[in-house]
């Protein structure tokens, strides 16, 4: 399985209910690597998207621990236990947990790949994804040259679990 984040250098992800910064290179990688496979988030997540929809093209399961929750053509789950459920259905390597902070730290154990947009830069945040580069458990296996947008600067990492 596997997670999809972009962080700032204090793996910030998020403020208020909304990215740091939308990169358009960021977003088409996201696009391209979880176009056709299933995207797991939580519903504060949901709420971000545009008209509050699933992603196109992809199978969208939503984590809420709100029973009466319902997204059309999504698949809403109540718990950790019924998500490993419902995802023994699909391709392990197909599957991306995006989001958001608290559906990072609950499912990043069963996560064996995480690809990070690192951005250098520190942004105001309330929202982090924990820090794999002081985790023992976590290596870079692969890294992108430094990409600019406009005056920030940030890479391609891929982590994998030792």
């Amino acid at each position: 399985m596997n997670a999809i984040v972009a962080v700032d250098s204090n793996w910030a992800i998020g403020n208020k209910g909304q990215l740091l910064i939308r990169i358009p290179a960021d977003q088409k990688m996201f696009r391209e690597e979880t176009t056709g496979g299933v995207v797991v988030l939580g519903r504060r997540t949901m709420d971000t998207f545009p008209g509050r929809k699933p992603l196109p093209n992809r199978t969208n399961i939503v984590l809420s621990t709100n029973e009466d929750y319902r997204v059309d053509d999504a698949i809403v789950v109540h718990g950790i236990e019924q998500l490993i459920d419902e995802l023994k259905s699909y391709p392990d390597d197909r599957i991306y947990i995006i989001g958001g902070d608290s559906i990072y730290k609950q499912m990043l154990p069963y996560c064996d790949t995480v690809y990070v947009t690192k951005i250098d830069r520190e942004y105001e945040a309330d929202a982090y994804f924990p820090d794999l580069d002081k985790d023992p458990d976590w290596k870079i296996t692969s890294e992108s040259e430094e990409q600019v947008y406009f005056d920030t600067t940030y890479a391609f990492l891929k982590y994998e679990r030792v």
